[in-house]
């Protein structure tokens, strides 16, 4: 609670900034640093020797920093920051560097904002000039939705020419102005304030410039203005190149300041006007005895100027004396845009293209307006004393004043007085800080009705003494003194945003700083914070004392180690001996929130406040401290209470009656559960449930009502759970008197619904401990909650067993929304029990009679508890972790609440998440299936079977796996959610989901349609095939059509990868997929019509579901699809896949006409105009060589269904059969595949054509054995020698280099002879050909 520096902010290349400005310069001589350190010494006082010597100490220890860092650099440059901290500009003769606010994370991972370097650059344009003075000016949007927010900052520099230059935060110049041909000495700006009280006068905004001997005020508004069109226009230049408008010229007032020797600093005071005392002495004083006085006094502007002769002046302007000039503005933009583009990028403002007209313009310098007379009216005459800067208070009423004495000095504006003096400050610079009141202080003050206190505080850096001093105004002490570097700059606006008026300030919370310190040598921007009440009197103020015993308190409380005695006593003298009841209040706060401070300590001085607070005169204590007091000692009480039931055993014993044989039931599934869900886990020892509560944790999360109860408040889960585990777990576990417990607790207030709910909370986050001894635990929570229920409050007496009780419904609901099955059945189980026996016990004394009562409360109970136990057998399964290897991802969390939310589909759909996770193939799938349709089968055969029949199936039964028996369990349970059709269909659906987020994995889409193809319903299967056509596969398969368009071929890896979003293996694999795909949609589309619709079912207790459609029903919503138009989409599938699968040459979309190429990747449910007719011969044709290539490559060891596929597609794409079977005949006897030819040659048609061809192949044969084979046999040269003349020139012409297996056995060739002459016939060309073959490999194989 008292001042403090804190770091907002920090600059980044410090370095970099010095080495731009002074580049020319690099290394300055240390020698002539301490010359003149030596020269100045001996006016320093001892006292500043003393400091000095502290100071050294610091410099020794920093002795490597280097020199340019020790050398006061900062010093001689100009430093402006603008009031939002966001842009800070450093200057030095004809350069500056702009350094804007950047968001950076530190190590620690917390945000801070750095200034790092935007532009640096050459300020000048006239030779010989220099910075003299900037200043930045953050300028307020115009934006309804930013209404008071900067929207940009402009800086302002003033030159040794007397150009002041307006540029942008990137170094762009906005306009120029030479309003006077003197140096600017200082640039000063006023910006709107809101006023705080009804009688101040506003204050209009301006910008002031001064001169040696000139004062120029520009009018903010009209400068807003200017700087936002020259803004505008040089953005619009920079998008159109166009030539630049004018902007509006800037309204000015200019004084020549007279009487006055030397001016070297000023400040505006603004608008003020006399009271009628002061306007009476004021005439007198100057017109004399017989002076008149005007009716009403005429408002003034105030301008106080420093310097010498006098040391300060006090100019008074008459508002309306003058009339406002208008200035030339001088645009300091190029005609053309690249030149703007051009000092944006660069920040060099000279225009290279336009050097000599703007040279030109140069020369011939604006008209300079003659000044305004204005005399001084009167000074603070000193003739030694020489002021050498001014600094306004922000209420415009004060200013402090440095000179070269080393004085600072007080001065009251409205009498100009010096006020007070402060002695030893040379080279001081100083700054305000207005602090508002705090709003905890307002309610405490005497006037809390007036508006809100503001206190004013100087304060002065002293850069010889390295020291910066606050003090309070006007005679207050010095609160505040910081030990900071001798080579700082206080950095101080005085002014905030520019363009802001009475009507956009409202709801204005800009935060600005008001003053900052530039630390040079760390980089540092610090700003003072200062609390409001050091201004309100001096140490002895009793608040001051009550907020010193509260530091002291904190510290105590803070510090380790301390023994709880005498803790207990420093905190309790502390906190009695505080007298103002708001800090009081605060102090007690922070004891009870310390984690030090041991219950026994916080009871005691708890206990001793109250017990002071009542000796007290009533009316003078405060009802809220004494309430808080009251209300934590009752806490106190009630965490003391428990703890030491706690620590007393107790054996209550309770029946299980009725709930033991649900437990059997369930137990064996509960066992598997508990396996299951206790695998190891990591977790931190600070988050086990088992770790005591601590009381601060207890007292956050209790509170007391009005009425004297108690209620918790309910912050985060984790939180709610330890206030349970404290209250119950030691009753759950049977180490804690169960009923003692609940009638402590009763007795505090707290209701029995909020005491339920921590109950059940602490049941269902311990689930692993419950399992772990279930019969113990749920007879402990069955006697718990029967002892909550008979709490008053609980269950209602007006309850009717026909309407639903509030009481039991909140069990149900937890137990609905838990995702811990087991723990939730179980409390399930005891909640029924003990509902029903309060409805029968509520019936007997209402009846009287032997019927069973019936209740609408059980038949909930009922049903929630089948709910359950179909949840625990799923969640048992949907837990069981997947084999190693297979996609992994956390096990699926089911509740009654998430499955009727997830709609009727729900159950299907957490299932196959389950399939897609254990990886488990459709076929195993199918197999587990079949086992629940054939199991009442077995069972009637199990009867009559006999021996043999017992040991098969006792064979089987070890075959059957644990997830087989789950999974079994799950679908009897679900008879109709889990019907086959319905779970293959979410399978197919969860597998091309996942294949549409990793579509390498081709085998997803494989596993998809495998699943799909298992869907016995045509119904639902077209419906699927439709919807995953349309939402996965058309787009990718479009893209892969329009890319082997593209390349006219099977494209390479990276342009798959580019265009279709999958390597060129999944890209080959997915064409085969969509192949099956659209030939399933083809066989659904044809049987639909025979086959009625399925009706979808859900089981009784799952009726209520409400959530999306199921997939199911969305199926069976899609329209039919238009048959020809699908055929259409496989005939163009088939052939990419084969052209992938082969590598082969292809346009696939040129192999149709234009019909058919506009019928492609159309919606399947519309009819589109297709082929018809004969096609052009030379598509046919080009259809036809491609289908030969791909039998070509085919033969060898690829799949068998490549040439009966190729036969279809030449049918659909009208070519030949024939054609294609030769061909592959050929291609067989090519290979050497002589008995699979045989088989194909047995349908060939054309055999003239075939004869032909084998005849050329058999030659081909006969030649290589002849003529090219490695091993001639002497036998085989005299067979050639005997061949007749023909046969062996036939024989010799022959290239058996086109034969793929040219060493074929001769038995082989000897039946294709055979084959040949049967084929060919008698009057054929060739016939004798052949016969002299026949004869040549008789002839071979009797050698042979």
């Amino acid at each position: 609670m008292s001042c403090s520096l804190l770091e907002f902010c920090r600059l980044q290349e410090l370095k970099t900034v010095r080495d731009y400005l002074f580049q020319n310069q690099k290394t300055e001589p240390v020698e002539e640093k301490n010359q003149t350190e030596n020269e100045l010494s001996w006016e320093a006082s001892d006292w500043e020797s003393a400091w000095d010597s502290g100071e050294n100490k610091e410099e020794g220890a920093t002795s490597a920093t280097t020199v340019w860092q020790k050398e006061p650099w900062l010093q001689d440059c100009v430093v402006s920051l603008s009031p939002c901290s966001d842009l800070l500009v450093v200057a030095r003769q004809q350069k500056a560097v702009f350094l804007s606010a950047k968001w950076r994370t530190d190590d620690s991972g917390r945000e801070e904002m750095t200034l790092a370097v935007s532009w640096t650059g050459t300020l000048s344009t006239d030779e010989g000039e220099c910075v003299s003075s900037s200043i930045c000016i953050p300028l307020a949007s115009q934006k309804r939705s930013s209404t008071g927010r900067p929207d940009w900052t402009c800086v302002v520099v003033g030159f040794t020419s007397g150009y002041v230059r307006f540029y942008t935060e990137n170094g762009v110049l906005l306009l120029a102005q030479l309003l006077h041909e003197d140096p600017v000495l200082r640039l000063k700006c006023r910006t709107y304030e809101i006023p705080r009280h009804p009688g101040v006068t506003e204050q209009h905004e301006e910008l002031s410039i001064l001169y040696p001997a000139a004062l120029v005020t520009i009018d903010g508004f009209s400068l807003f203005q200017s700087l936002r069109a020259c803004r505008n226009q040089v953005a619009r230049a920079a998008a159109a190149g166009s030539d630049v408008i004018q902007p509006p010229p800037l309204a000015y007032k200019k004084w020549g300041l007279h009487d006055m020797d030397t001016i070297v600093d000023h400040c505006s005071v603004g608008i003020m006007t006399l009271c009628v005392f002061d306007q009476m002495k004021n005439a007198s004083i100057l017109g004399g005895f017989n002076a008149s006085v005007k009716g009403n006094p005429p408002a003034m502007s105030q301008y106080v100027t420093v310097g010498g002769g006098p040391y300060t002046g006090f100019y008074y302007a008459v508002e309306g004396s003058t009339q406002p000039l208008l200035s030339h503005v001088a645009m300091a933009v190029a005609s053309k845009l690249t030149s703007a583009l051009f000092s944006a990028a660069s920040g060099w403002l000279g225009w290279n293209k336009h050097k000599n007209e703007e040279e030109a313009v140069q020369k011939q310098k604006p008209k300079v307006e003659p000044a305004t007379p204005l005399t001084i009216r009167y000074g603070l005459p000193d003739s030694r004393r020489h002021g050498e800067s001014i600094c306004l208070s922000p209420c415009n009423t004060l200013a402090g004043v440095t000179d070269d004495f080393g004085r600072v000095t007080l001065l009251d504006l409205a009498r100009g007085i010096a006020i007070r003096m402060w002695k030893g400050y040379r080279d001081a610079q100083l700054g305000w800080l207005q602090v508002p009141e705090e709003r905890v202080d307002r309610e405490f003050s005497p006037s809390a009705s007036l508006p809100r206190r503001h206190a004013l505080f100087l304060v002065i850096y002293a850069p010889r003494r390295g020291i910066l001093e606050v003090w309070g105004m006007q005679h207050g002490p010095r609160v505040g003194a910081f030990t900071v570097g001798k080579h700082c700059r206080l950095l101080y606006a005085g002014y905030r945003l520019m363009g802001v008026n009475s009507v956009t300030s409202k709801g204005w919370q800009l935060h600005t700083q008001q003053v900052c310190l530039l630390d040079p040598i760390t980089g540092a921007l610090r700003t003072v914070n200062i609390p409001f009440h050091l201004a309100l009197s001096d140490k002895k103020s009793e608040r001051a004392k009550d907020l010193h015993l509260l530091k002291r308190l904190t510290t105590l409380l803070r510090s380790r180690g301390v023994e709880p005695d005498i803790l207990e006593s420093e905190a309790k003298s502390a906190l009695l001996d505080i007298k103002h009841p708001a800090i009081k209040k605060q102090a007690l706060e922070s004891l009870l929130s310390n984690k030090n401070a041991p219950v026994s300590c916080l009871t005691n001085i708890t206990c001793a406040l109250h017990d002071t607070l009542k000796q007290q005169d009533p009316e003078a204590v405060d009802i809220e401290l004494l309430q808080l007091c009251s209300s934590q000692l009752k806490l106190l009480q009630l965490y003391t209470d428990i703890q030491q039931l706690h620590s007393t055993a107790d054996i209550e014993q309770d029946s299980l009656e009725g709930i033991e044989d649900e437990l059997s039931r369930v137990g064996p599934t509960l066992q598997r559960y508990a396996q299951l869900t206790s695998r190891p886990s990591v977790s931190f020892a600070q988050d086990s449930p088992d770790s005591p509560l601590p009381v601060q944790a207890f007292l956050s999360q209790m509170e007391c009502t009005e009425d004297g109860e108690l209620r918790v408040i309910r912050a985060s889960e984790t939180e709610w759970n330890q206030l349970g585990n404290f209250m119950f777990w030691g009753c759950l576990c049977g180490k804690s008197p169960l009923h003692k417990v609940c009638d402590t607790l009763q007795q505090a207030g707290i209701s029995p619904q909020q005491l339920l709910s921590l109950l059940l909370s602490v049941w269902m986050q311990r689930e692993k401990e419950v399992l772990q001894k279930p019969e113990e635990t749920v007879r402990n929570l069955h006697t718990l909650l029967i002892a909550l229920s008979n709490m008053p409050g609980a269950v209602e007496e007006s309850w009717d067993s026909q309407s639903i009780s509030p009481w039991w419904q909140q069990v149900r609901c937890t137990c609905i929304q838990s995702h811990n099955a087991a723990a939730a059945l179980l409390a399930a189980f005891v909640a029924h029990r003990a509902a029903k026996a309060s409805i029968t016990s509520r019936a007997d004394s209402k009846l009287q009679s032997e019927w069973e009562a019936v209740s609408l409360d059980l038949e909930q109970w009922s049903v929630c508890v089948r709910q359950l136990e179909d949840v625990l057998v799923l969640q048992t399964l949907l837990l069981v972790p997947p084999p190693q290897g297979a996609a992994g991802g956390a096990a699926a969390q089911c509740s009654i609440k998430t499955l009727l939310e997830g709609g009727t589909g729900g159950i299907a759909d957490s299932v196959s998440k389950w399939v897609f996770r254990h990886n488990l193939a459709p076929e195993r799938l199918k197999e587990i299936l079949q086992k629940i349709e054939n199991k009442e089968a077995d069972e009637k055969l199990e009867q009559k079977a006999g021996e043999e029949g017992k040991e098969q199936d006792e064979k089987s039964q070890e075959d059957t796996d644990t997830i087989a028996e789950l999974l079994v369990a799950v679908c009897q349970r679900f008879p109709h959610s889990l019907s086959p059709d319905l779970l293959f269909a979410h399978c197919c659906w969860e597998y091309v989901v996942q294949w549409n987020k990793d579509s390498e994995e081709g085998r997803y889409l494989w596993c998809a349609v495998e699943h799909l193809k298992l869907v016995s319903s045509p119904h639902i299967q077209l419906g699927i095939s439709a919807m995953m056509w349309s939402t996965f596969i058309v787009k990718r398969l479009s893209a892969a059509a329009y890319l082997m368009e593209k390349v006219g071929k099977a494209p390479k890896d990276r342009l798959c990868r580019r265009d279709i979003g999958m390597g060129d293996k999944a890209v080959t694999s997915f064409l085969g997929c969509c192949v099956r795909l659209l030939q399933i949609l083809m066989e659904a589309d044809s049987a639909v019509e025979e086959v009625s619709a399925p009706e979808l079912s859900v089981e009784e207790v799952w009726c209520g579901a409400e959530g999306p459609a199921s997939l199911a029903e969305l199926a069976l919503e899609q329209k039919g699809v238009h048959y020809p138009l699908v055929q259409h989409h496989c005939l163009l599938a088939s052939l990419q896949h084969a052209a992938m699968t082969f590598s082969l040459k292809l346009k696939p979309l040129s192999l149709f006409d234009s019909k058919g190429k506009n019928a492609f990747f159309r919606d399947l449910t519309t009819i589109q105009l297709m082929p018809s007719g004969d096609m052009d011969p030379g598509l046919v044709s080009i259809r036809q060589e491609f289908l030969l290539r791909v039998l070509t490559s085919w033969v060898g060891p690829k799949a068998d269904w490549w040439p009966s596929l190729c036969l279809e597609l030449g049918s659909l794409l009208q070519v030949n059969p024939d054609i294609l079977r030769r061909h592959l005949v050929c291609e067989l006897y090519n290979q050497g595949l002589d008995l699979r030819a045989e088989e194909v040659m047995l349908e060939v048609e054309d055999k003239d054509v075939l004869g032909s061809q084998l005849l050329v192949l058999t030659g081909q044969r006969l030649s290589y054995s002849l003529l090219h084979s490695q091993s001639q046999t002497q036998g085989a040269m005299e067979l050639l020698a005997r061949l007749p003349p023909t046969l062996c020139t036939w024989l010799k012409a022959m290239d058996p280099s086109e034969l793929r297996c040219p060493l074929v056995p001769l038995p082989q060739t000897s039946r294709l002879v055979g084959r040949l002459i049967e084929i060919l016939p008698e009057n054929h060309a060739q016939y004798s050909l052949g016969l002299h073959l026949l004869e040549a490999v008789e002839a071979l194989t009797t050698e042979d």
